[in-house]
């Protein structure tokens, strides 16, 4: 049986080799300690799980906590005793919690909604495109993927224009901290005046009400209550921070493995209709959540051969789940054509109860962004071949996605 003291994974995880690609690690890892224990840059030792079975049996798994709560004393540890105010939703609780919470903004954040949002994603896709150059190159996560599903979910939101970058911003430090005490602060930080905004944007939307997603959030909860005040700001702060990272690191990779499969680029564009699997086909292969939110173990808990003591943190690792041979044929191959049936039993957006309520939105992003650019600039390329690609560096994978993706839209035919 493996022991906590084994440094594998944690080692390996933490270098710029894992970050460019994690796939060699993850394979030895499924073949020789599935279940990982490992200590993390934060301290508090945690179990990885890598095959695709036991990821999806943890994510249903009631003795797996998603309570933050519960281990109150390792979340202050890990995030600080800022992130508690923002973290009081549905992706950090368990039932009956969370029950309430994901009916409650599921009554409101509905697929009807979500699928009258196509005019105004297009409309959006559209604009930013008009701004970018096209004979030079552009970084397109700055000037395209990170600025439409912003805008997308402060449009649903209600978030006025205006305001958008300074979230933008303050998410992306959130999300970006390290584990140094400058590192904490500038969270702590950015955590608080995330906290101070919404609360204030929640109050002008009470006191002037729109046609937005807030709104009818305020409302319901006014009427019917469901929600403390503390939870409103939280599920606000969820949904924006949720609604818009992933999908425009999902954004990135997917335009990076276009063009750096051309076979499967040709494929899609001469069959229009295979865009849905094609992103599902990235979803599995090089989805933006690298590993699920953390869970910890509220009683001792086997697992394929190794005992997670109780009160471990757990990280169940999604990229290496979607990659396991013993789910999927040849899953090292990025095959848009491949069976939507198999594509589907990604695990990209999670699984069971905590299955990302955001899935559809950005489904959705995704397809009209990538049918948009690569309808209107069909020529569009690497700005730098040769240059490999660099993938954003954080203090524990989360997040899967690019540092910056320069290229040319419209490059000059000699």
């Amino acid at each position: 049986m493996t022991t906590v003291d084994d440094p594998v994974a944690a080692a390996e995880r933490c270098t710029p080799e894992f970050r460019r690609n994690p796939h060699p690690v993850y394979a030895n890892l499924r073949d020789t300690a599935p279940v990982c224990p490992m200590r993390p840059p934060h301290g508090i030792d945690t179990y990885l799980i890598t095959r695709y079975q036991d990821a999806r049996a943890a994510l249903t798994d009631p003795r797996l906590s998603k309570d933050m709560y519960g281990a109150m004393d390792a979340y202050r540890r890990i995030f600080g005793d800022s992130s508690v105010a923002l973290d009081d939703h549905m992706l950090n609780s368990d039932p009956p919690k969370h029950t309430r919470l994901r009916k409650f903004v599921g009554s409101t954040f509905t697929p009807r909604r979500v699928a009258s949002l196509r005019p105004q994603i297009q409309e959006i896709v559209e604009t930013l495109l008009d701004g970018c150059a096209t004979r030079e190159p552009v970084d397109l996560l700055s000037a395209f993927a990170f600025p439409l599903p912003i805008n997308v979910i402060c449009e649903l939101l209600g978030v006025p224009p205006d305001e958008r970058s300074v979230l933008q911003g303050l998410s992306t430090t959130v999300a970006q901290t390290g584990f140094s005490k400058e590192s904490k602060q500038a969270q702590q930080k950015a955590e608080e005046d995330l906290h101070t905004y919404f609360a204030d944007l929640l109050a002008r939307k009470r006191s002037r009400p729109g046609e937005d997603l807030l709104s009818a959030l305020i409302a319901a909860r006014d009427e019917n209550g469901g929600l403390t005040e503390q939870e409103l700001v939280s599920t606000a702060f969820l949904l924006m921070f949720a609604g818009h990272k992933t999908t425009a690191y999902l954004i990135g990779n997917a335009v990076h493995h276009r063009l750096t499969h051309p076979a499967q680029l040709h494929a899609v564009r001469e069959n229009p209709e295979l865009i849905g699997q094609a992103v599902e086909e990235l979803l599995r292969y090089d989805g933006s959540v690298e590993s699920a939110t953390f869970r910890f173990a509220t009683e001792d808990v086997q697992i394929a051969g190794t005992l997670i003591p109780k009160g471990s943190l757990v990280q169940i690792a999604l990229s290496s789940a979607n990659r396991d041979p013993r789910k999927f044929d040849a899953p090292d191959e990025f095959d848009v054509t491949r069976s939507a049936n198999v594509q589907s039993a990604h695990l990209g957006f999670g699984y069971g109860i905590h299955y990302c309520l955001g899935a559809p939105l950005a489904r959705l992003e995704t397809q009209l962004a990538l049918t948009g650019l690569f309808s209107r600039f069909p020529k569009v390329a690497s700005a730098d071949p040769a240059r490999e690609a660099p993938w954003m560096e954080v203090p524990f994978p989360a997040f899967r996605g690019l540092a910056e993706l320069p290229v040319v839209l419209d490059p000059a035919v000699p």
